[in-house]
């Protein structure tokens, strides 16, 4: 062989082990959706539990985060203690709510501690998922933030991706909306170079994005109101935890301190659900003295601090320190509950007669309902309407091979589903293996196909504006455990981990 065809069958061998390599490298055995709070816990127990599968992380932003980097209003914090929405593998040692920059120093750590970051990529925004029975496997495409074009597919896919569209908030359309001359500012889009120095300002809502901006604009601004249609109840309670401090005093190990905490705060809350329901009424006065404390016995409280439902029936939102009650109080900001009849030029014309004028008016309005991040999923070429599929356990998807969603608590923290269900994840995987299976699909028994298929969830029971909205669009519900939601993390993590991955409501092939 001359010396040139050596050199041109190095140049192909190179070439067909590269292409080999890049192959390799767009293939994995479990593919995570979102590097938010969901998708690194995800990816810390595959590496934990799995070592022996490979996986990737495919992200849209620019870095992890979720939710944590796409809102940027001022006082963004966690509405969940982070003793219990940190994860159970990583002690919390901050205080009980924390801000996202503290909340992205703990995620940082976990993908440093744990070298999650070569499992990463950054700026893919995937745009269809299709899978094929023939192949074994789920064909992801897509686009980086360059405009370049990328696949990857994958044994099984993991949708982290969280619960609402985080391109577009949701807010109302109001009459004369164009007429205002001020700004109108959706939270989830706060724009980096606002200036509120002597400006007033209206906060349209009343959950918990409106209770954290309030706060944190009033004395920077010349005065903020918030205009709520219906009040929301609020638990105000000092931003520290006696336990946690206490134990630290005893020079307690952070990882007993982490777990004694949580699983006293697990049993807390545990508590005042079941009181919620059980007693509303003595919860309701309770909340009621603990509003009164803040902002004395001569504040209209029944108008503005009184809701119409029941605790725990919406989320209850909790104030550290009290500080929205504080705001108020003070005199830098002030509270409305009415409708509005429209916009005007200079703010907005109430119901009730009144023009609440403002510069800026802020939507703290919700978001939009998005279950499978705007991606277009097909099953063997046939598109899949989530909302034509039923629910295993909120978790799976009739007719949906080797996919789980993860979905979290309303009345608890997020993550701590987070953690149930990648034990459920990582021992699927390990039972596919063991019976040499390459597909995993739910399926409903004989005996559940006469039940009754209801709404994704009991909307009696937990009723928020943003999945009135969006029910259409989310998976039918059973009347059996196995095929609902239950939103009740203290049976599910002793449901979940039972589990019979040789029910015949799984099917393998």
């Amino acid at each position: 062989m001359t010396t040139q065809s050596q050199d041109q069958a190095r140049t192909q061998a190179a070439e067909s082990q590269a292409a080999e390599s890049q192959a390799a490298a767009n293939h994995v055995d479990v593919l995570i959706v979102g590097a938010g709070i969901s998708g690194i816990g995800a990816a810390w127990h595959l590496r934990h539990q799995t070592p022996q599968k490979s996986f990737l992380i495919l992200e849209a932003m620019d870095s992890f985060g979720g939710t944590w980097v796409t809102h940027k209003y001022p006082g963004i914090r966690s509405d969940s203690d982070l003793y219990t929405f940190g994860y159970r593998f990583k002690p919390w040692v901050g205080p009980p709510i924390a801000t996202a920059e503290e909340i992205l120093a703990y995620m940082h750590e976990v993908i440093e501690e744990n070298e999650l970051a070569r499992h990463i990529r950054y700026g893919h925004g995937i745009h269809s998922a299709s899978w094929s029975s023939a192949d074994r496997r789920w064909t992801v495409t897509g686009t980086t933030k360059a405009g370049e074009p990328f696949t990857v597919s994958a044994n099984f896919l993991w949708m982290c991706q969280g619960y609402y569209r985080h391109s577009q908030g949701y807010t109302p359309e109001w009459e004369g909306m164009a007429d205002f001359r001020g700004a109108i500012i959706h939270p989830q889009h706060w724009p980096r170079d606002v200036d509120l120095a002597g400006k007033r300002v209206v906060v349209i809502g009343s959950g918990a994005t409106a209770a954290t901006l309030v706060p944190a604009i009033a004395g920077k601004c010349d005065h903020v109101t918030l205009l709520q249609r219906s009040p929301t109840w609020f638990y105000p309670h000092p931003n520290s935890n006696e336990l946690a401090d206490r134990l630290r005093q005893l020079e307690v190990d952070e990882s007993w301190v982490h777990e004694i905490v949580r699983r006293s705060i697990l049993f807390d809350q545990a508590e005042i659900t079941r009181r919620s329901m059980e007693e509303p009424e003595a919860v309701k006065a309770q909340l009621l003295e603990a509003a009164r404390a803040y902002l004395g016995p001569d504040f209209d409280i029944d108008t503005h601090f009184t809701p119409r439902y029941r605790p725990w029936q919406q989320r209850l939102a909790f104030l550290p320190d009290g500080d929205l009650f504080k705001g108020l109080a003070a005199g830098q900001a002030s509270v409305v509950t009415d409708h509005i009849r429209r916009f005007t030029q200079k703010g907005l014309l109430l119901e009730s007669g009144k023009e609440l004028e403002a510069d800026i008016i802020v939507t703290a309005t919700g978001f939009n309902l998005c279950i499978t991040g705007d991606i277009d999923f097909t099953v063997d070429g046939k598109p899949t309407n989530f909302a034509d599929t039923v629910t295993y356990r909120g978790m799976m998807f009739t007719g949906v091979p080797n996919l789980v969603w993860v979905m979290g608590y309303f009345r608890a923290s997020w993550t701590l589903r987070v953690d149930l269900v990648a034990d459920f994840v990582c021992r699927l995987l390990d039972h596919m293996d063991a019976k040499g299976a390459k597909q995993v699909e739910v399926a409903l028994r004989p005996e559940d196909r006469d039940m009754p298929l209801l709404p994704w969830i009991d909307s009696g029971n937990f009723n928020p504006g943003y999945l009135q909205r969006g029910m259409h669009l989310l998976p039918r519900r059973g009347d059996k455990p196995e095929w609902m939601h239950n939103q009740d993390y203290w049976s599910e993590r002793t449901e979940l981990p039972l589990i019979d991955l040789d029910d015949p409501a799984f099917r393998y092939s």
